[in-house]
């Protein structure tokens, strides 16, 4: 059985499955206009967060004690434990979130076909 990722309106129909077990979600920070980006994988059904990186610093985005300096982003592994379901709040001051899945990357508008219901709901299928 293949491991993939569902896009869905919050609570609601699935709109995306896109192949697993890995997925990049990047996005600019509404304030300092920089990217932020994370590395998830999916571990026994659930969401489980690998990587954070940002390209700046300040209005919310310091890095912890611990991250490294490496090709100008701040890198580090969050302590955030497995998650079932990560929920994605659109701006209107912002572009659009990407998603990196399967070797192919996308704004999430792209995955699923027209506008992104905001609140977004990513999860695991099945």
């Amino acid at each position: 059985m293949s491991v993939a990722l569902c896009l869905s309106a919050f609570g609601g129909a699935v709109l995306a499955a896109l192949p697993g077990p890995a997925f990049t979600l990047s996005w600019t920070h509404s304030v300092e206009k920089t990217e932020w980006r994370e590395e998830w994988r999916i571990e026994d059904g659930r969401l489980v967060l690998t990587e954070a990186r940002v390209k700046g610093t300040g209005a919310g985005m310091e890095p912890p004690p611990g991250a490294r300096f490496a090709d100008r982003w701040w890198i580090w592994v969050p302590a955030v434990p497995p998650l079932e379901r990560l929920v994605l709040a659109a701006s209107s001051y912002t572009p659009d979130h990407r998603l990196c899945a399967g070797g192919e990357c996308r704004p999430l508008h792209g995955w699923i076909g027209g506008p992104v219901p905001s609140p977004l709901e990513l999860k695991p299928c099945g």
